[in-house]
């Protein structure tokens, strides 16, 4: 995998995303417009196929533009193909592990506007033995719940593989690892890595037991 895929950094989520994972539900909706709460219950979230991947790689390049400008080099985020990045995820859609899951978030056209990719933690974590290696959306379909969908789906795929601890690794710099923190992850772990030219901090969040985790995402 190049560079830029095996670096699968959580993606951005809007305030509101935040806040929603804080309280532990969608029951702050009161005051939200009909339409909003329309145009949220027409996405879903399901497995993801081969067909899926140019959509899928677009939505990572694009959320890696729009929420990596500033801390990813410029010149490398330009540098990012829709065409090569499809390319990479339909090979590793069609050889999936069986421990090893995708989920897109899908809108009400049809169109893939997020997606979530899990599997096995890589490194052999003796506490965390599930990992959430990629999170992304479009700027466009965010705050409108789709974090926490994709996060649900994620978290019972991996209970269902027998894998019920989670980390995720996030760039120190983006701030919307408090959706994590929000969801009550906690920091157990920073590494270096190397993105371009860049040297840049990663952190982990972890779940000891994400049995607690799927409960607390529900609906």
């Amino acid at each position: 995998m190049s560079n830029f895929t095996s670096h699968c950094i959580a993606a951005r989520f809007g305030s509101a995303e935040v806040e929603k994972a804080r309280l532990g539900g969608s029951r702050e909706t009161s005051g939200v417009s009909p339409l909003f709460r329309k145009r949220e219950s027409q996405m879903i979230v399901r497995e993801a196929h081969s067909a899926d991947a140019p959509a899928i790689g677009q939505v990572q390049v694009d959320s890696w533009r729009t929420t990596y400008a500033g801390i990813v080099p410029a010149d490398y985020l330009a540098s990012l193909s829709y065409e090569q990045q499809g390319q990479v995820w339909e090979r590793y859609i069609s050889t999936l592990s069986d421990a090893a899951a995708m989920y897109v978030a899908e809108a009400v056209t049809g169109e893939v506007v997020g997606f979530a990719h899990s599997g096995p933690e890589r490194s052999g974590h003796k506490i965390y033995t599930g990992e959430l290696y990629a999170i992304y959306l479009l700027a466009a379909y965010q705050r409108q719940g789709l974090g926490r969908q994709l996060m649900r789906a994620t978290v019972n795929g991996l209970l269902q593989h027998g894998l019920p601890s989670m980390l995720v690794w996030v760039l120190a710099a983006n701030s919307f690892r408090a959706f994590y923190e929000a969801l009550g992850g906690q920091q157990v772990a920073e590494q270096e890595i190397t993105i371009g030219a860049a040297r840049l901090t990663e952190v982990a969040y972890g779940w000891r037991d994400i049995r607690g985790l799927a409960v607390g995402i529900d609906d």
